[in-house]
C-alpha cells in the first residue's frame, strides 16, 4: 500500500508541471494538432489513454493505418503504431505510441513513452498514467497549386513546429466493466509569426476523453458489449461522442457498429481473433450528412500481436 501511496503521489506531482508557460493572450493563432479519429479506438486504446498501459496482461503491439474521407484530394491518411506491457512487478507498465498523419501539404508525427501504475481495487484493477512526448508539424506550402513564389503569406520550406507535451489518465477495468479518463494534451502552442512559436498552458484549451463500457453474456458463445466515448473541450463543449455496440461470436469474431453522433456518421466494424496471440480489424465510416456528396467514406485496419498474454482460451480479455 504505501508503494502504490508513493506512485500515486509521483504522478499527481508531474501533472503540474505541465502548467508552465505563459497564458494564451488571444494576440496570436493557437496550434492543435488535436485528437484524430480512430474508429477502433477500444482496441487502441493506448492512443487515447497513457493508463492503458499494461491493461492487455502481455506485451501488446498494435498498427493501424486509417484512410480518411475517400475520394477527396489530399484527404488525410493516419498511421499509428503502439507497444506496451506490464513489467516484473506487474503493478508497473511501461508504454511507447506513435502516429504519424498527413494531409494535403501538412505531414504530423507524435511520439510519446508512457507510464503506468497499477492498483488492485475488488475485482479489478485502477491504473493511474502519464506520458511525455512531442507532436511535430511540418507544412510545405511549395507544393500548393496557385501560389506564385515568393509569397509574403505562404513561406517555402518553413520549418518544422516541434512541440513537447504531456499527457495523463486513468483507467480502470475488471473482466465485465471498464472506464476511462484523460487528458490528451496539458500543453498549446501559439503560432507568433516568422515560424515561431510559444508553449502556453490555458485551462480553456484542455479536453478530456471519457470511455466506458462493459459486456452482457448471453450464453458461452454469444455476448454483447456496449460501450461510449465522449470527448469534451472546456472551451466548445461536446467536440466528440460515439455510441458503440459489438457482438462476440464464440470469443473469435466480434460484428458491430458506432453512431458517431456529432459528425453525422455510422461506423461498420469487424474483428478476427485468429488465435490468442493475433487479431485483425476493419471498420467503415458512412458519412450520412453533407458530407455524404463529397466523400465514400473512411476505412481503417488495426493489426495487434501479444507475446506472453496471462488470458487463456478459456478467459478471454474483452478491453
Amino acid at each position: 500500500m504505501r508503494n502504490a501511496l508513493i506512485h500515486i503521489i509521483f504522478i499527481l506531482m508531474l501533472v503540474p508541471l505541465t502548467g508552465a508557460g505563459q497564458e494564451d493572450t488571444g494576440t496570436s493563432s493557437r496550434i492543435s494538432l488535436g485528437y484524430p479519429v480512430y474508429s477502433q479506438y477500444l482496441q487502441n486504446g493506448l492512443m487515447i489513454n497513457p493508463a492503458y498501459a499494461g491493461s492487455r496482461e502481455a506485451l501488446s503491439m498494435m498498427v493501424s493505418h486509417r484512410s480518411q474521407w475517400i475520394g477527396m484530394a489530399s484527404a488525410p491518411l493516419l498511421q499509428s503504431l503502439s507497444a506496451h506491457s506490464p513489467m516484473k512487478n506487474d503493478k508497473v507498465a511501461l508504454g511507447l505510441k506513435a502516429q504519424f498523419m498527413t494531409y494535403g501539404a501538412t505531414k504530423e508525427s507524435s511520439i510519446y513513452a508512457v507510464y503506468a501504475y497499477h492498483i488492485r481495487v475488488n475485482r479489478g484493477k485502477l491504473s493511474l498514467g502519464i506520458g511525455g512526448g512531442v507532436d511535430i508539424s511540418n507544412t510545405d506550402y511549395s507544393i500548393l497549386q496557385g501560389i506564385t513564389l515568393p509569397d509574403p503569406v505562404f513561406t517555402p520550406n518553413d520549418k518544422a513546429y516541434t512541440m513537447p507535451n504531456v499527457t495523463a489518465g486513468a483507467y480502470y477495468f475488471d473482466k465485465r466493466f471498464f472506464a476511462g479518463l484523460s487528458v490528451p494534451a496539458f500543453m498549446s502552442y501559439l503560432n507568433t509569426g516568422n515560424g515561431n512559436i510559444e508553449m502556453t498552458h490555458s485551462l480553456e484549451a484542455y479536453s478530456f476523453i471519457a470511455t466506458t463500457g462493459g459486456l452482457i453474456t448471453f450464453s458461452d458463445d454469444f455476448k454483447f458489449k456496449p460501450s461510449a466515448l465522449v470527448q469534451y473541450s472546456v472551451s466548445e463543449g461536446v467536440e466528440k461522442l460515439d455510441i458503440n455496440g459489438n457482438f462476440i461470436i464464440s470469443d473469435l469474431i466480434w460484428v458491430g457498429g458506432s453512431w458517431r453522433c456529432t459528425e453525422d456518421v455510422v461506423v461498420g466494424l469487424v474483428q478476427a481473433n485468429l488465435n490468442q496471440q493475433l487479431m485483425v480489424g476493419f471498420s467503415y465510416d458512412y458519412p450520412l450528412g453533407k458530407m455524404n456528396s463529397v466523400t465514400k467514406g473512411s476505412i481503417e485496419i488495426v493489426l495487434r500481436y501479444e507475446l506472453g498474454s496471462k488470458v487463456s482460451a478459456a478467459d478471454p480479455r474483452y478491453f
